[in-house]
């Protein structure tokens, strides 16, 4: 059986767990403190090399590559899109009633002026012209024979032989034999332009269509039915649009008798096609769109201008002489004003500028000088003032056309 001593104490035992606790809450803080200060520790050491990482960097400079601004020409051009259109378009018809005997063309086949197309049975006209040729010469004997009759009665009046109402009416019978004669000249004229009108002709030079019609069909004079279509190749126009704001340089260039130049482009306004000039304006702005119609036009000698073909214009209106021009990679924007960097002795320096004309990965701007070292990298990192590293050499400026600014 347990004895006295042997019965534990309520009271001991309670305390002794308050103890563990304690000891675990203090091991727990202990070790929380420890890992605060080890990441107090490395955030210090990481920010301390972090800033001397910077101030090393801006020791050594922000690396940037570099362009140096030229002086050159630059174009100006406006961009616009197309369609090209064919100075002549016919669509034959028939002018007289008859059967389609022959067609004498082949499908896409380029013709010209005057070769024949169509070939409509004239039997009928022809057999009408010679009903009508044989009535005038019947009537000009009847003319003749009234004209003699009155050269002898007027030699007889001479004699005093007949009376002057003989003569009188002789002249009239002549002058209505005169009016009959005139009538069925017009008879025939018309008779064989209805035979000339059964052998259709090309009225232009160009390629000719598909083929619309057949021997043996039958086509009328009064029906719509297209027999064949003509579109003039060479030349050939394009007809584009522009804005009206841009319509004033282009017509002060117009009054001084200048030559523009168009250049087409195909969909993707990547491959150059053609080069023509500009041919004329339309005399109104569309006021539902705000712009002019504009045609130019193009030899088209390779035909690689297809009529109703969808195309890229560039309008050239004016070439800039002289003008500071630096890589459009090197304005920068901020907001609604620009700026480069320029580069002197190391330091970056930002200079508001206003960029004009941009052709060719080439922009005009003022307030740089021919000469000067802008920046073309790094803007992320630059700052006005800041200390730069120029890598490698400064890029050379180069005009519109490719070649480098004098």
């Amino acid at each position: 059986m347990p004895t006295a001593t042997d019965t534990p104490d309520p009271a001991f035992g309670h305390s002794t767990r308050k103890q563990r606790i304690w000891r675990v809450g203090l091991i727990v803080v202990a070790v929380i403190l420890i890992v605060a200060a080890v990441l107090i520790w490395r955030h210090h050491e990481a920010t301390e090399a972090a800033a001397a990482a910077a101030r090393r960097a801006a020791a050594a400079g922000i690396t940037v590559t570099t362009a140096t601004a030229k002086t050159g020409d630059i174009s100006v051009y406006l961009d616009a899109i197309g369609t090209v259109t064919p100075v002549y378009t016919n669509s034959i018809t028939s002018q007289v009633n008859g059967l389609v005997v022959a067609v004498g063309f082949k499908e896409g086949q380029l013709v010209r002026k005057g070769d024949p197309l169509i070939e409509i049975d004239s039997r009928p006209y022809r057999a009408t012209l010679l009903q009508a040729q044989g009535t005038l010469e019947r009537d000009q004997n009847v003319l003749a024979q009234a004209q003699m009759d009155l050269t002898r009665y007027r030699a007889a009046l001479a004699r005093n032989a007949i009376a002057q109402q003989m003569v009188d009416d002789q002249e009239k019978l002549v002058l209505q034999d005169q009016g009959t004669v005139k009538n069925d000249q017009g008879t025939v004229q018309f008779d064989q332009l209805q035979v000339e009108y059964c052998h259709i002709t090309a009225p232009i030079s160009g390629q000719i269509g598909l083929r619309l019609v057949d021997p043996g069909n039958v086509v009328q004079a009064t029906g719509t039915t297209t027999l064949a279509v003509i579109t003039q190749m060479q030349p050939i126009t394009v007809i584009f649009t522009l804005p009206e704001d841009s319509l004033g340089p282009v017509v002060g260039r117009l009054r001084e008798n200048a030559k523009l130049s168009v250049d087409v482009f195909d969909r993707t306004a990547q491959t150059k096609i053609a080069s023509g000039q500009l041919l004329a304006l339309d005399n109104q702005i569309d006021t539902t769109t705000g712009t002019v119609k504009v045609r130019s036009i193009f030899d088209n000698k390779n035909s690689a201008l297809f009529p109703n073909q969808f195309v890229n214009t560039r309008l050239l209106v004016n070439t800039l002489q002289g003008v500071t021009l630096v890589p459009a990679s090197t304005v920068q924007q901020n907001g609604q004003s620009s700026f480069v960097y320029v580069i002197q002795n190391d330091v970056a320096h930002l200079r508001a500028v206003k960029p004009g004309v941009t052709d060719g990965g080439m922009t005009q701007v003022d307030s740089v000088k021919s000469g000067e070292i802008v920046a073309d990298s790094s803007f992320d990192k630059l700052q006005d003032n800041a200390k730069v590293a120029v890598s490698g050499t400064p890029t050379t400026a180069t005009n519109a056309s490719g070649t480098s600014a004098p």
